[in-house]
Parts: C-alpha cells; sequence; structure tokens
C-alpha cells in the first residue's frame, strides 16, 4: 500500500503538460474515435470513444522510446522532420487547439510564490515551447523537461531527477503531479512523491495502483492542500 502524500517533504513541483495543466487529451480521444467510429459494428461494446482512449494511451510509451533513442545516438536532427510527423500523429502540432485545464492557471499562480515549479512532458521541445509562450505560462516556471531533453522519457525517472536537479532540490523533495499511469511511474521511479489528477486520461483506480500517494479530482485541489498546509504552519 502506496504512503499518502507527506506535505512536510515537497520542496518543489514539477507538471505533466497535456492532460493536467492544458486540456488537449480528450481532443486526441474525439480525433482517434472519429477514425474508429466506421468499424464501431465490430468494436467491443461498440464504443469507438472507449477504443480510442486505450489507443491513443498505447502509442505514448512506444513513441517516447523512440524518440529517447533518436537522441541517445544523437539523430534527433537529422531526423527531426520524422519526429515532427511522430508528434503531429498524436495531435501535438495543435497549438491552435490548446486551452488549459480550469483552474490549471490560478493553481500555478497560487503555487509559484511559494515553490519552485517545473514542467516534465512527451512532447517535443518545439510544441511545448509554443504552448508555453501562447499560454504566457513561462513565467512560473524554472525548468522544462520534454522528450528529448534527457536520454530516456517517461515513464523512465531521467526527466523527473533532471527537474529535480534543475529546480534545486532532491528527488525526494519534489512532487510530481500527472494524470496518467506514466507520470506515475516515472515520478516513483525518481524516488518523488507522486499526485494524480482526473483531468485527463488517468481513471482513479489506475493511479491508485500505479503508486499515487493522492490522487485530486481538479488540478486546483492541489493548491487548496499545500497553500492550508503552508497556511496552517
Amino acid at each position: 500500500m502506496t504512503d499518502p502524500l507527506d506535505i512536510s517533504r515537497i520542496k518543489a513541483i514539477c507538471f505533466d503538460l497535456d492532460g493536467t495543466l492544458i486540456d488537449t487529451d480528450e481532443k486526441y480521444v474525439a480525433r482517434a474515435a472519429r477514425w474508429l467510429r466506421p468499424l464501431s459494428t465490430i468494436l467491443p461494446d461498440s464504443n469507438p470513444e472507449a477504443l480510442a482512449r486505450r489507443v491513443v494511451m498505447a502509442v505514448e510509451t512506444p513513441v517516447n522510446a523512440t524518440l529517447g533513442l533518436f537522441d541517445r545516438f544523437h539523430l534527433d536532427e537529422f531526423f527531426g522532420p520524422l519526429l515532427d510527423k511522430l508528434h503531429n500523429s498524436r495531435g501535438l502540432a495543435a497549438v491552435d487547439e490548446i486551452s488549459m485545464i480550469p483552474g490549471a492557471l490560478s493553481t500555478l499562480e497560487r503555487l509559484a510564490p511559494r515553490f519552485p515549479l517545473g514542467i516534465a512532458t512527451s512532447r517535443d521541445r518545439w510544441s511545448a515551447a509554443d504552448i508555453l509562450e501562447a499560454e504566457d505560462l513561462n513565467r512560473f516556471l524554472q525548468c522544462v523537461a520534454t522528450a528529448r531533453t534527457t536520454l530516456r522519457a517517461k515513464p523512465h525517472p531521467q526527466p523527473i531527477i533532471w527537474a529535480a536537479t534543475q529546480l534545486g532540490v532532491h528527488p525526494q523533495s519534489l512532487l510530481m503531479v500527472g494524470d496518467t499511469t506514466v507520470d506515475i511511474r516515472a515520478g516513483r521511479a525518481a524516488g518523488a512523491q507522486t499526485a494524480g489528477v482526473l483531468s485527463g486520461f488517468g481513471e482513479r483506480a489506475e493511479l491508485t495502483e500505479a503508486g499515487a500517494n493522492v490522487i485530486f479530482d481538479r488540478t486546483l485541489d492541489l493548491a487548496d492542500l499545500l497553500l492550508d498546509e503552508n497556511i496552517n504552519d
């Protein structure tokens, strides 16, 4: 059984981007469901949306592994166009479709004065930079780990360890916040505490099974908990 969140340990916070701060996951699912709808008569429960959700989640890990291999062998620039196509196939280049998760902006505004904040995303550095600039989020952040910042991408712990170093804390003093089991697994492997949010792909049962120390219905609930605790101190 996973230990409950120890707020006294938290010295910095790292957020996933898609499904945690920005609302893109459901757009990916809707797009995939449109492709699958002609096959609905042969799908389990005739439910293209459910299958689309599983497909999009299943694609994430192998794509991350491919990106990591390119980076490891210094082929990322040579294969730049191919990498862009991989991300485009997941909908990651659609910056004009991006919107913030309700309460996410307020969460960053409230937490930034108290905690060093960072991002660990599976996006490439170009699309991540475009989104952060479009939503004016860089003002809150001290570091951004993208798909090729480290040799390995989430769920490997390298991006989380890198982010902790940039934020000036030991990984055990970091809280990793994300909406999928990939985020939880990466955080736990790095030695960080983890918080799951139900604003994206992840479901409570699977986030719990992955080992999340705490699960929030809304990203905003994280700020409510941490700031109330700090005020009481």
